[in-house]
């Protein structure tokens, strides 16, 4: 056990959505991040292997449990009921988080913007929720978030939208960073904390909102490296871990419309302005007010109307195809609300499908099973077959230029395996070398350029110092799933043996054991439409 030294914090773990060594070296050799430069270079560090899928929703719950996406529950930004779905939260983590453990060996902890913790569940400390929570979340202890605001001013979670030609768009992103920052500081102050794990997500969001514009990615890690110092100067942590949960990088092959490849070889129906594949771009509309249960969003009359245009053949994606050979798609697009393009749109109908991807950043295909789905047509003796055809006919897949599409094509246990394993997708694609951006939508053709110039890749960064870290020793083959074990650890403590990471090398491990089971009285269910419109406005929701 480590020794007690009440008011000093024992490690400070700090999230840095999708840094990566080649994002963060130019800043380390520009000398513009002194106090991440001090970490990396004095510290150990190495590349961290993220997870399939490597996207935020489920990356961090893994990261801070330990656990595979089939123990832990979260696959995605969305979860699935048959053909349904909502955006998930924190009640859909179903095994205990470090800071949980932590309060169970009788520790505290101050957890701040970390994604998919609304709603909170109880432990000794604090928490302010991240990604995928409400804009006005509900924190812990209850009311903690009218202190904070009333110590330190304002505080969001999300950004106000910058347009992509607001000259102030990287000061928007840097305000939430200093929030982060002062909200932390006022709960360690408050608090007292064992633990303290502050996460950063704008360092991800500027790629997707400003692809390309590496003057505000410049400024909002100096910002991140500000807050860092004073956190540090301030309370003096033992250890202090920097992680993120994937990295970012420039998509340099295609989009790969994985719905219309189905299509085009016959595991696919489609339907003309019907519900089909949720539409889930209906809630980008700015009119959509936080609080508004997702379920009960209903269509504009102008929606109703598209649809019905739609379903006697001039959907959207026909009149894109005129649209944009009268080079009018950016007028048109900066017109007409998501939600009428999406109510016109060719559609996934998967009730008469055998096979489909819901979501693109499932990053794989659901078969359509008798006795699980509400309308299966495929039976449990078929499944193997049909499963078995979809792995080969998506390893034959190669793009345009010869190359083969992906990386790995593989059934599900070969990624996720757990008692929740069966809400995940049949099938996961790997795209090859993240270099492709896989959509769910349909079109003509199968390939198009990438989407988004800036996506997820597979590779983030793990960097470590302090009294309990060997910066000796040489750090290979590091895993998302290694870090909550090695949290552990620095405080002398066991990891859990459902965690399918082990404590890295730098180090002292302490074996497992067994703890309790989340008790499920403690789980509550919460959704906003706002989560999801920010989902939509950042690509991770089609």
């Amino acid at each position: 056990m480590t020794e007690d030294r009440t008011g000093e914090m024992n490690t400070l773990l700090v999230g840095l959505d999708a840094a990566c060594l080649p994002i963060l070296q130019p800043l380390f050799d520009d000398g513009a991040l002194p106090t991440l430069h001090r970490i990396f270079s004095s510290g150990v560090s190495a590349s961290l292997e993220s997870q399939i899928p490597p996207w935020t929703a489920s990356a961090w719950p893994s990261l801070y449990t330990g656990m595979n996406p089939g123990k832990h529950g979260v696959f995605d930004f969305l979860t699935f009921d048959g053909y349904e779905w909502t955006v998930i939260n924190g009640s859909h983590i179903r095994e205990r988080t470090l800071w949980e453990l932590l309060d169970y060996h009788g520790y505290s902890s101050v957890v701040v913007n970390t994604p998919v913790t609304h709603p909170c569940r109880s432990f000794d400390g604090a928490l302010i929720p991240g990604y995928t929570a409400p804009e006005n979340p509900k924190c812990h202890p209850v009311g903690i978030l009218d202190d904070v605001r009333a110590a330190i001013g304002e505080y969001q979670i999300y950004p106000r939208d910058p347009s992509p030609e607001d000259p102030t768009a990287s000061e928007r992103y840097c305000e939430l960073i200093r929030m982060r920052g002062a909200a932390f500081k006022y709960l360690v102050d408050r608090f007292d904390p064992d633990f303290g794990f502050i996460q950063f997500q704008q360092t991800d969001t500027v790629f997707h909102e400003r692809p390309g514009d590496l003057d505000s990615v410049r400024d909002i890690y100096v910002e991140v490296d500000r807050q860092l110092e004073s956190i540090l100067d301030a309370y003096q942590p033992r250890n202090v871990l920097v992680v993120s949960d994937h990295g970012i990088g420039e998509y340099n092959g295609y989009d790969f419309r994985v719905n219309e490849y189905l299509r085009q070889h016959g595991f696919v129906k489609t339907v003309n302005g019907g519900k089909g594949m949720p539409t889930w771009a209906t809630v980008r509309d700015s009119k959509l007010m936080a609080g508004i249960e997702s379920e009960s969003v209903e269509p504009t009359m102008a929606a109703k109307v598209m649809q019905l245009v739609a379903r006697t053949g001039l959907t959207s994606q026909r009149l894109g195809t005129v649209i944009r050979k009268l080079g009018l798609e950016e007028f048109v697009t900066s017109r007409i609300s998501a939600e009428i393009i999406s109510a016109g749109t060719q559609q996934v109908d998967f009730e008469r499908s055998l096979a489909y991807m819901r979501s693109r950043t499932e990053l794989g295909i659901r078969i359509n099973l008798q006795g699980r789905e509400p309308n299966g047509v495929v039976s449990e003796a078929e499944f193997e077959s049909v499963q078995q055809a979809l792995i080969n006919l998506f390893r034959s897949a190669t793009d345009p230029d010869g190359t083969p599409v992906f990386d790995e094509v593989a059934p599900r246990d070969v990624y996720f395996y757990g008692p929740r394993s069966d809400d995940a997708v049949d099938i996961v694609l790997v795209p090859r070398d993240f270099d492709h951006f896989l959509s769910a939508m349909l079109a003509d053709e199968i390939f198009d350029d990438p989407t988004e110039p800036w996506n997820h890749k597979l590779h983030g960064i793990v960097a470590a110092i302090g009294e309990n870290i060997d910066t000796e020793v040489t750090l290979e083959n590091a895993h998302l799933f290694d870090i909550a074990p090695t949290v552990l650890a620095t405080f002398g403590l066991e990891a859990d043996t459902q965690m399918d990471g082990s404590a890295l090398p730098f180090v002292e491990s302490v074996g497992t054991m067994a703890y309790p089971p989340l008790d499920a009285a403690e789980i509550s269910k919460t959704t906003d439409s706002h989560v999801e419109e920010r989902l939509a406005n950042l690509g991770y929701i089609e």
